[in-house]
């Protein structure tokens, strides 16, 4: 499935609940922080390893739910996903230059 199909899944899913009025930018931002640290709750006091085996299945559900709010977001400000991780990556390449060694 492309992303944009993906997006327009998530849209439906919204649309059909009538949930739109509450998916302003602030409250998407917020909701993106609220899942990631649901996301951290199931890492708390565990290493990977043991998280991973005992919380895997939610740990895909919270992943999930950040990346449905992220994409609502960049949705909401006209933002092309692609584009502006393009963009990071590259400005990240010049804030952290290849080691030579």
């Amino acid at each position: 499935m492309t992303l944009q199909n993906l997006l327009k899944q998530i849209n439906q899913f919204r649309d059909d609940r009538n949930w739109r009025q509450y998916h302003n930018e602030k409250d998407l931002a917020l909701s993106i922080s609220i899942e990631a640290a649901e996301l951290l709750e199931d890492f708390q006091w565990l290493s990977s390893e043991e998280a991973i085996e005992k919380n895997l299945d939610n740990i895909k559900e919270e992943i999930a739910d950040v990346l449905i709010y992220t994409l609502m977001l960049t949705d909401n400000l006209g933002l092309d996903v692609a584009t502006i991780i393009e963009e990071k990556i590259e400005k990240n390449a010049i804030k952290y230059p290849i080691d030579p060694k």
